[in-house]
């Protein structure tokens, strides 16, 4: 069976790059294991500025706009939204986070993300003070998936199954089972890590753990940036994370993290207290070592390619990444030189 291009991986990366190939009419094959992955546990926020330092995404001005219009074309397509807007207050946590603050505040290219915040909220503690941080919000990723997922099954573009890498065949033709694909991309994860083709690139995973709990307390009308974050999805419910665990690369909630969350909350938000956990999840984000993503062609097997590696940022980030390769797929298009993965040619691929 001929298609263009066989994605192996139904994540966020792997779906919105589906989705893209799709309305250019290219002929698209999805398979994944039906397991969890990290884009379902996922928070699935856009945060323009990030860091202790306060420092703006970089492509912002690209990556926004097309983040932007893909979810809202996507809440078109199947009456259903999914980004919601809300404003961020990012609490200040030294004498240094108030000093760049200020910097920030007065430098032209932050004004459309920074302002300054209330010199105090209800019942929250920030003895450096706050910023509120605009053009943010948080993507329903586990529903997005879902739809994504049905809408490719409905489309015969979908196959639960997990990819035996033994099974894909060079000569005569790049074959894998019935499948005659042009092209192969892998959107893995944190699985890429024993792809035979990628696996040597200098990934960065990390765990995060992920808490969804309840409250008598009515939650605040902003996120909450305090180190972690507090994302109100009802009004007495959030969503609170996300820990960073570079060692223990599981998939199992830990009692340790939950109680490190619900404390660090309890210090700036005392009011919200008892709190119910209702939900604790665990994921792995496919991050890797320069924070930059891995996109592009295997230097020696062409028709294979990695989409991969978008870490913390892959809402804010994807659907732009997407259209410019799905333009380099279909239209030969070039990847912008700070996230190809030819970048790592001469060091990690030793044998192209």
């Amino acid at each position: 069976m001929p298609v263009d291009v066989l994605i192996v991986g139904q994540g966020l990366a792997g779906s919105l790059l589906a989705w893209e190939l799709i309305r250019q009419q290219v002929r698209v094959m999805v398979i994944d294991s039906g397991e969890t992955n990290a884009s379902q546990v996922a928070a699935g926020l856009i945060n323009p500025i990030t860091g202790k330092r306060l420092v703006r995404t970089a492509e912002i001005e690209r990556l926004l706009p097309a983040a932007m219009d893909c979810y809202q074309q996507l809440a078109l397509a199947f009456n259903q939204q999914f980004f919601v807007p809300i404003p961020m207050l990012r609490l200040l946590k030294s004498e240094q986070e108030r000093h760049i603050a200020k910097q920030r505040l007065a430098q032209a290219e932050y004004q459309a993300f920074l302002t300054d915040g209330p010199s105090s909220a209800p019942d929250i503690i920030s003895a450096f003070g706050m910023l509120q941080q605009m053009q943010t919000g948080y993507l329903k990723t586990r529903q997005l998936l879902k739809r994504l997922r049905d809408f490719f099954v409905a489309n015969d573009c979908y196959q639960q199954i997990r990819m035996n890498y033994h099974e894909i065949v060079f000569q005569p033709r790049l074959q894998w089972q019935d499948l005659q694909p042009r092209h192969i991309v892998f959107c893995e994860g944190h699985q890429a890590t024993i792809n035979p083709w990628f696996g040597g690139l200098p990934f960065q995973p990390v765990k995060g753990e992920i808490l969804r709990c309840k409250t008598h307390a009515v939650s605040p009308a902003r996120i909450l940036n305090f180190g972690y974050w507090m994302i109100p999805t009802e009004p007495h419910q959030f969503r609170l994370g996300a820990t960073f665990d570079y060692n223990n690369l599981d998939t199992q909630p830990t009692e340790h993290a939950s109680n490190q969350l619900i404390q660090a909350l309890t210090e700036v938000y005392p009011g919200l207290q008892p709190v119910e956990i209702v939900e604790h999840q665990a994921g792995i984000r496919p991050a890797t070592l320069d924070k930059q993503p891995f996109i592009g062609s295997h230097p020696v097997y062409h028709q294979l390619h990695i989409f991969n590696g978008f870490g913390a940022k892959g809402s804010l980030a994807i659907p732009w990444y997407a259209q410019q390769f799905a333009a380099a797929l279909n239209q030969g298009a070039s990847i912008p030189d700070a996230v190809h993965v030819r970048r790592y040619y001469d060091s990690y691929f030793p044998s192209a």
